[in-house]
């Protein structure tokens, strides 16, 4: 199974929009946003691609109230779970908080086997040796929204464990709605 994880987007919709339709392209699943979306609605960038999203609230909550209203939809994509989520895809246990020193106590409990943050905008991926004997992955996407960083995002794949980051590449429709 394909996953995209993000973070950060910031109300930035052209950025998640390029991002998910990458994401889809290359075959991924579902996403999981990692918090600070802000605005509930630029969540609807994402709808037509068809993928689930799993999401946090992050510093820059936004509307909570409006993300879980969105969230509670009989046919919404979107599954909320307030400040931090555990959760299994793929036959992997997934834990989500959007704080990196949170994610990194997270990965060393060795509950998990990926756990995912934000908040800093600084992409990385490392492998967290846990108290159980065994490895966590630890993946931060840094910033989907482009915010004094790179807009980036993280592929990865639940079965090879794999997984890069990725560059969000604006199509020229987006570069001239965005600026």
């Amino acid at each position: 199974m394909k996953i995209c994880i993000l973070s950060d987007s910031h109300d930035n919709r052209e950025y998640l929009e390029a991002a998910a339709r990458a994401a889809s392209a290359a075959g991924a699943e579902t996403v999981l946003h990692c918090g600070d979306v802000v605005a509930p609605s630029t969540l609807e960038v994402i709808r037509p691609f068809g993928l689930p999203v799993h999401v946090i609230h992050g510093n820059n909550s936004g509307d909570l109230y409006m993300l879980g209203r969105i969230a509670s939809k009989t046919a919404s994509q979107v599954h909320y779970y307030g400040q931090d989520a555990g959760i299994s895809l793929g036959g992997r246990r997934i834990f989500m908080v959007h704080y990196p020193h949170y994610a990194r106590a997270m990965a060393t409990t060795g509950d998990w086997d990926i756990v995912c943050c934000g908040h800093d905008h600084k992409v990385n991926i490392e492998t967290i040796d846990n108290i159980a004997g065994k490895q966590t992955l630890l993946v931060n996407p840094g910033t989907v929204g482009g915010i004094k960083a790179p807009a980036t995002y993280v592929m990865g794949d639940l079965d090879t464990m794999v997984f890069s980051t990725c560059q969000v590449t604006l199509s020229t429709r987006q570069q001239s709605a965005a600026g």
